[in-house]
């Protein structure tokens, strides 16, 4: 992947060589890093979304502010890696900027902070096992680098497309942010309606998340032609890699399909392919979609 081709954004924060304090929660109520840690490992097994548990235990109500992480040694200047992460992100700001205004609105650039070991944000608290997120509540989305040498050595998810692809997933997050489709499903929860599943709300939010990733790569690669052979290969293996299905019969032997939260390896491939196909938005109505 030719990424150096791709204007960078202004919107990437560093704070991996933020102060400390990050390990409170909101209130003055801690709860240990062996806590959070814990807490991370049995809402992957029940999948469920570590963030809301962590959240519910906390009972912090979604604000703004700013980015407290945990204590570590500043990078160095002009990194290889925030290079690369700046320069995705503002290919996917181009793009959404004009997909956006193709249809009358105007796309609102999100932040994108790099961590180490842990953050807060509008969501709560996250340790890195968490992974990469999305917060709606303050329009940002929360990246812990180690998660790149996760998806090589323990997804077998190696290579730079598939680490864009993860970073315009989280991208995709903010789009549903921004066209009102992450409001529904909260309103649909908040209703006590059920939405894990293997056709509830937060499958079909995370496979037309993997969509709109799709859309960003194909009119980044009509504007930049900057893949190289394999890179689309790339993507697809990490999509695969991280399918409910996949995870959770490595986790416990056996899939649960009740308790899925993102799609199965197949889906997640699917609807990436979907995105990637023709680069319309309108292909990606998950929700609508009698088959995932």
């Amino acid at each position: 992947m030719r990424w150096q081709k791709a204007r960078r954004s202004d919107n990437v924060v560093d704070a991996r060589g933020g102060g400390g304090g990050g390990m409170r929660f909101g209130g003055g109520k801690g709860l240990s890093l062996g806590g959070i840690a814990i807490v991370v490992v049995i809402g992957l097994l029940m999948g469920q979304d570590p963030l809301t548990i962590l959240g519910n235990i906390a009972g912090q109500a979604v604000q703004t502010g700013g980015v407290t992480t945990q204590s570590q040694p500043a990078p160095a200047a002009n990194d290889p890696q925030s290079e690369f992460v700046r320069a995705v992100l503002g290919d996917t700001e181009d793009t959404w900027r004009a997909i956006f205004q193709a249809g009358g609105k105007q796309y609102q650039d999100p932040k994108l902070v790099l961590f180490s070991g842990g953050v807060r944000s509008a969501c709560g608290f996250a340790d890195a096992a968490v992974g990469p997120f999305y917060c709606p509540g303050d329009q940002q989305v929360y990246l812990d680098l180690s998660f790149f040498r996760e998806l090589e050595t323990r997804f077998a998810a190696a290579g730079d497309f598939a680490q864009a692809y993860v970073i315009a997933h989280e991208v995709g997050h903010h789009v549903q942010t921004l066209l009102g489709v992450s409001a529904k499903v909260h309103a649909a929860r908040q209703r006590g309606e059920r939405v894990e599943g293997d056709n509830g709300l937060l499958v079909r939010q995370e496979l037309q998340a993997d969509c709109l990733a799709g859309v960003w790569a194909y009119h980044a690669q009509r504007r930049l032609d900057w893949l190289e052979p394999g890179d689309l290969e790339e993507a697809l293996n990490a999509a695969n890699a991280i399918g409910d299905d996949r995870l959770q019969k490595q986790a416990r032997g056996q899939v649960m399909p009740d308790s899925f939260t993102h799609g199965t390896s197949a889906q997640r491939e699917r609807w990436f392919k979907a995105g990637f196909e023709r680069g319309e938005v309108g292909r990606c109505d998950t929700f609508k979609a009698a088959r995932l």
